[in-house]
């Protein structure tokens, strides 16, 4: 009965076709009607449930992609993103490399500071810029969307996961750090070239690839185990980057024009995505100017200020999450609301309230409103007139409409869920399998992420239940722990959150069962692949590979 919800979405988004919205909506209405007549929960609690799940949904979460959005559609009003473009352009003109460099690395890098959704919708009008398809540059981001998740959002993640356990987030940080290197190595070379160019482009580009993903891995590990959780994706993006730089300063791929011009002729016979952030018109400008000329006209000056916007984040991000003053006083200014009606109602299995019931008003500290303080900044840099900012950030909520109404309705879902014991049931099921628990422990987290579109929900969700779990079948909970966060960035893909935030921001919104059709194959192989690694880390063969404890 608690798969039912689950069972529901997947088969309308993937089988039937259904947009997310309205899968989301069904899925819901399953959920509240099992939670009341399935688990005893009052009906009132339960839509109560639902309509906490979905103020969360809108507002810290679709508020980061809202602000994250509207900021790259600044950018374009001011002209500098053509020279951001350009500036790209000059570290390698092959479609396939820019794929990595920037659904990869920079994708990586705003997944570290922004998180849910954000790097999605940026990167994914980015792609498009660059001549990409709708579909494909939604898939290519989609799936780059992946290693970088675990310490996303300044590392909120693994520290969700340590507060709930009493586990030293570092602790999980470091054995994490030890499972998504290996994704961040196979994804770059054995699926983004193979998404944008087929075999042909792995066989052509493979060296390349090969650099930025090991560059990356090694990063990551380096980062997780030794440095720092919440800088963790920063480290490992810039390392990728500069990987790319060193390696193309040497050798070239061969077959990049051939890749671009396919690309170009793949977007001209799909229905033009005018709608979409950024729309068609950065494609169509290259027809005038193209950007081998624009890049040529950089001057040091110009790519410093096409970089302002990720560097002021980058900036603010840093002092916001790791200067204890700042964050401490950014935090104070939080408000905690127990939800009307609903808390102090919802018990847990020992019989005390559960805290989820209490919403976090993260009106100051949220991401998203760092985004905006940023936002207005480059604004006033760029010199975009008030009014300008304001037609884009209106026309910004137009567009993402229904991207609000499907994350709502997700979040809601996963609230009912969880707090009906929907959730705890899945899971519950899932850990009595014993000793084979190491082999399914990273489905948790998949089905987690899949369902809320957050590894930190994911988490949130789960990581109390992998630490008994494990210690119930005799594993290390660090193990177990780390691998719901790890299963966790393989569900985000096929999320129907983020397929909402991707499809918007490419403009084929409505066609988010097309992407999750694409997507789940690759997410089903990663996680297969995760699975093998945490079993093997479980036993003699791979324990080396893991971290140890007091």
């Amino acid at each position: 009965m608690a798969l039912l919800p689950l069972l529901t979405i997947f088969v309308l988004l993937g089988g039937l076709r259904w947009k997310a919205h309205w899968a989301a909506l069904a899925s819901l209405a399953v959920a509240v009607v099992v939670a009341v007549a399935a688990f005893g929960m009052p009906v009132d609690l339960a839509l109560l449930s639902a309509t906490e799940g979905a103020v969360f949904g809108l507002f810290p979460i679709m508020w980061i992609v809202f602000t994250a959005i509207w900021l790259y559609q600044v950018t374009v009003v001011s002209g500098r993103f053509e020279d951001l473009r350009a500036a790209f352009h000059l570290i390698s003109d092959d479609p396939r490399v820019q794929a990595v460099i920037i659904a990869f690395c920079f994708g990586g890098l705003l997944e570290a500071l922004a998180g849910f959704g954000a790097p999605v919708a940026i990167t994914g009008v980015m792609m498009m810029a660059l001549g990409f398809s709708p579909i494909r540059a939604a898939v290519v981001v989609l799936v780059a969307n992946t290693a970088p998740v675990a310490f996303g959002a300044v590392g909120t993640p693994i520290i969700t996961a340590g507060t709930l356990t009493g586990i030293p987030y570092a602790e999980i940080g470091a054995v994490v750090g030890h499972q998504t290197p290996v994704l961040a190595f196979i994804v770059p070379l054995l699926l983004l070239v193979f998404l944008v160019d087929g075999v042909r482009g792995m066989r052509q580009t493979w060296p390349v690839a090969l650099v930025i993903g090991l560059a990356f891995a090694v990063a990551q590990w380096f980062a997780a185990t030794f440095l720092s959780v919440e800088l963790t994706d920063i480290v490992a993006a810039l390392a990728g980057l500069v990987a790319a730089v060193a390696m193309l300063r040497f050798w070239q791929p061969a077959g990049g024009a051939e890749a671009m011009e396919r690309l170009r002729t793949e977007r001209s016979d799909e229905a033009p995505a005018d709608d979409a952030p950024g729309g068609g018109g950065p494609a169509l400008a290259t027809e005038q100017r193209t950007l081998t000329e624009r890049a040529a006209a950089l001057t040091a000056g110009r790519t410093l200020m096409a970089f302002l916007p990720y560097l002021l984040i980058i900036v603010v991000f840093s002092l916001a999450k790791l200067w204890t003053p700042l964050k401490e006083l950014l935090t104070a200014s939080d408000v905690s609301i127990g939800w009307p009606g609903l808390d102090g109602r919802v018990l847990d299995s020992a019989g005390e309230a559960v805290s989820t019931t209490a919403y976090n008003f993260q009106w100051l500290s949220s991401p998203g409103s760092l985004l905006l303080l940023s936002g207005i900044v480059v604004a006033a840099v760029y010199r975009v007139p008030a009014g300008a900012a304001w037609r884009e950030f209106t026309g910004t909520a137009h567009k993402l409409r229904w991207a609000f109404l499907t994350v709502a309705t997700v979040l809601a879902l996963a609230y009912v869920m969880n707090l009906s014991g929907q959730t705890i049931t899945v899971g519950t099921w899932i850990a009595g399998t014993g000793a084979l628990f190491a082999f399914l422990s990273p489905i948790l987290g998949w089905l987690g992420t899949a369902v809320t579109g957050s590894d930190t929900s994911a988490n949130a969700l789960f990581a109390t239940l992998q630490q008994t779990a494990a210690q119930q079948a005799g594993l290390d909970p660090h193990l177990m722990v780390a691998a719901n966060t790890s299963g966790g960035v393989v569900g985000k893909m096929i999320s129907p959150q983020n397929l909402t935030i991707a499809a918007t921001a490419v403009g084929v919104g409505g066609r988010e069962s097309e992407l999750f059709r694409r997507t789940i194959g690759w997410s089903i192989v990663l996680l297969l692949a995760l699975c093998a690694l945490v079993f093997l880390q479980s036993t003699p063969v791979l324990s080396w590979m893991v971290p140890t404890f007091p």
